[in-house]
């Protein structure tokens, strides 16, 4: 069937409008982007674009793209697509400045099929606390290029990072909020924290998110 080419551009615009448009969130969660701008974040706004309906984050730049709000104990899901060896970061009860590793919780976001990951530590793989708790790697991301689904739960110490479907991180940071050494050696402050940020840490790669819903578990 041929169109008028009015009636043609009409619809490739409304095409396109449902394209760009957040999906509608599932009961019980709000969505935290959408789809068109950056509104309710702050930080490196510079450093990410909203393309298609998605947040990416621009290679070359990075930086801590964080909600507005902060949150406490909550579910959020999101989508992402890595690039070929890319490298981002899930940040929690981070606060607005500082390095989210360590000033905040940091949930690796990574490629780390890549073959210039090789040799890393197992709490720097996909989904891992970083350099706390190492998660199940090699067991459930999609090449890169294909999108993937992830469901974060931090539920007072307890946290849970299903990624399409598979549990690779179920833990409790309570001994390392008591004296525990953390795998790295390091300090990591951040663990004590009750509240904070959500956002993406970026580290000069390209990654591309989207629909970001999130449900309040309320304060403990």
């Amino acid at each position: 069937m041929r169109y008028p080419a009015l009636v043609l551009s009409s619809l490739l615009i409304a095409i396109a409008s449902v394209s760009t448009a957040a999906a509608d969130p599932p009961s019980g969660f709000v969505s935290l982007f959408d789809g068109k701008t950056l509104a309710g974040w702050q930080g490196a706004t510079d450093g990410y674009e909203v393309v298609d309906g998605e947040i990416r984050s621009k290679p070359g730049v990075g930086g801590n793209l964080l909600t507005s709000d902060e949150f406490s104990n909550f579910v959020l899901r999101f989508e992402f697509r890595l690039t070929p060896g890319a490298n981002n970061g899930l940040a929690i009860r981070t606060p607005a400045k500082g390095d989210a590793a360590f000033d905040g919780i940091e949930l690796q976001i990574l490629d780390d099929g890549h073959d210039k990951y090789r040799g890393i530590e197992p709490w720097q793989a996909h989904g891992s606390i970083y350099g706390v708790v190492a998660s199940q790697r090699g067991t459930c991301l999609r090449p890169a290029g294909e999108w993937n689904s992830e469901e974060v739960t931090v539920d007072g110490t307890k946290i849970r990072v299903v990624v399409n479907g598979k549990t690779i991180v179920d833990a409790d940071i309570a001994p390392f909020q008591d004296g525990q050494p953390t795998p790295d050696g390091k300090p990591h402050p951040g663990l004590q924290r009750k509240q904070g940020h959500i956002g993406f840490a970026g580290h000069r790669d390209e990654v591309h998110f989207r629909n970001i819903v999130i449900r309040s578990l309320g304060e403990k």
